[in-house]
């Protein structure tokens, strides 16, 4: 990615999403923006107009952690905003590659090992899977890949939640909350455009739903991040219908840049039978497959 349009696309959307009154500001007469005014910023962040309008034209270069965390505080930046501001300044500093996970892999070259295998086998209350930051499904436990069946179906999707959610109509009726779902995938792959600015595959996969998907290429553009560790998720999953899961997200540190994640249903809950529904199902078509 290129980083001088990074940061000045992400910082001129952070400031259209600021109104006066959330700063603190009058609104005053004859605007024709919405958000803040950039002299409203920089007066804000206690630098001269000019000083951030080079901000704002992508020249983060040498900037000090003290005027980014005033910008970050000016425009109301969250934790994931803010996080993702910092990386924008490292990686034109060229200290990016200090910051980076260790092991920026192929997914054809990462294997997941026996252990982490075995870890998720052992997980049989509930999905249980390993992805990156570009959203492949790495390795899973059966349950996860019956969950995710629709995804596994179509080669085309390789295994990718992205390209799921925004190329393959299946994802309609599996995400309920089509919109939300579509909003967190890319978030999530913003985020780690952040994290991994020379991410060749990363830079492939946002090229290919940018072209094929206008509902990617209009989020893509609003330039939104998020730190994406907890909540809950409907789905319907065509086999056992609606379910209602909470997740958990949980980083590796023996492998950085990699996510395990796990959904898990309320005790007694109609979707913690579901899933006990979908791991007979999960059994019975293994069985039957191995008898094919």
């Amino acid at each position: 990615m290129d980083n001088q349009n990074e940061v000045r696309e992400f910082l001129t959307s952070r400031r259209a999403k600021i109104s006066p009154e959330r700063a603190g500001l009058p609104a005053g007469p004859r605007r024709r923006v919405p958000g803040l005014r950039r002299s409203e910023v920089a007066a804000l962040s206690d630098v001269s107009v000019e000083y951030y309008a080079k901000l704002e034209r992508g020249n983060l270069a040498g900037v000090s952690p003290a005027v980014l965390e005033a910008v970050a505080r000016a425009l109301r930046l969250d934790d994931a905003e803010r996080a993702h501001l910092l990386r924008l300044a490292q990686a034109a500093d060229g200290t990016d590659a200090l910051t980076r996970p260790r092991r920026r892999r192929t997914r054809d070259q990462w294997k997941p090992h026996r252990s982490l295998q075995w870890t998720l086998d052992a997980i049989t209350a509930g999905p249980a899977f390993v992805r990156n930051g570009r959203m492949d499904v790495l390795a899973a436990n059966d349950l996860a890949r019956a969950f995710y069946a629709d995804v596994y179906a179509d080669p085309h999707n390789q295994a990718n939640l992205a390209r799921f959610q925004f190329l393959d109509p299946a994802s309609r009726r599996f995400f309920p909350d089509w919109d939300l779902a579509a909003d967190i995938a890319v978030a999530i792959l913003r985020t780690e455009a952040g994290r991994s600015p020379h991410d060749k595959e990363l830079h492939e996969l946002v090229g290919e739903l940018s072209t094929r998907s206008d509902e990617f290429r209009t989020r893509w553009g609003a330039h939104n991040v998020r730190n994406h560790g907890t909540g809950t998720k409907r789905f319907h999953h065509e086999v056992v219908g609606e379910l209602t899961l909470a997740y958990e997200g949980l980083e590796m540190a023996a492998e950085p840049g990699l996510t395990l994640t796990i959904y898990t249903a309320e005790p007694g809950s109609p979707a913690e039978e579901a899933l006990r529904l979908l791991a007979s199902w999960a059994a019975t078509h293994r069985t039957k497959q191995r008898l094919h």
